[in-house]
């Protein structure tokens, strides 16, 4: 049997635990499947990414790639909610897709994110933005991450360019126009 090099030794399996003022961030647990079904199939979050409402099935498929992310990657996605109350406010974090037809975002870890519409202008995406950047600048090597924005989310073009995103390109995705974005992270390995 091959031996292990450090180049391939196993990553970190399930996602810490991170917290802020305000917010915990943590895995996905199936038991997060109703309050995940129910963001995801509210028009006004989906309104800026992809446009259309997720089923159950899709974004049970959503919630097992996060997962999956942890299992193979070592970064992924978290569950966003308020620390005081408990309540689930949304989902940010790292993937690779593997998207068809973006070969810009394969340069390095996507950011993504999404609030429950009950939830967007209390500054949560700000602080979980903050923390997730924190953490890959800590622990992923360095390059590039990137992150691909709807061009008519003003909010979420100025929150990224507030933590050095640069835009590099506006170009459409799937039929929609598109701002791709990207900033270094990680740390010397």
């Amino acid at each position: 049997m091959p031996s292990h090099s450090a180049a391939t030794r196993r990553p970190e399996t399930a996602a810490p635990v991170i917290e802020t003022g305000r917010l915990r961030l943590r895995g996905h647990c199936r038991e997060d499947l109703p309050r995940c079904v129910e963001m995801w199939s509210d028009p006004l979050v989906t309104r800026f990414i992809g446009g259309t409402p997720s089923s159950e099935q899709r974004t049970w498929a959503r919630l097992l790639s996060y997962v999956g992310h942890w299992a193979l990657m070592g970064f992924g996605y978290w569950v966003i909610e308020e620390r005081e109350s408990g309540e689930f406010v949304g989902e940010i974090g790292l993937a690779d897709f593997k998207r068809d037809g973006a070969p810009l975002l394969r340069a390095g870890p996507e950011l993504g994110f999404a609030l429950a519409s009950r939830f967007h202008g209390r500054g949560y995406a700000t602080q979980a933005v903050r923390a997730v950047l924190a953490w890959a600048d800590e622990r992923l090597p360095r390059g590039p991450c990137v992150s691909l924005v709807d061009a008519r989310n003003g909010a979420s073009l100025h929150l990224l360019q507030k933590f050095g995103f640069e835009v590099i390109r506006r170009e459409a995705f799937n039929g929609l126009a598109a701002v791709y974005l990207s900033r270094p992270i990680g740390t010397e390995r």
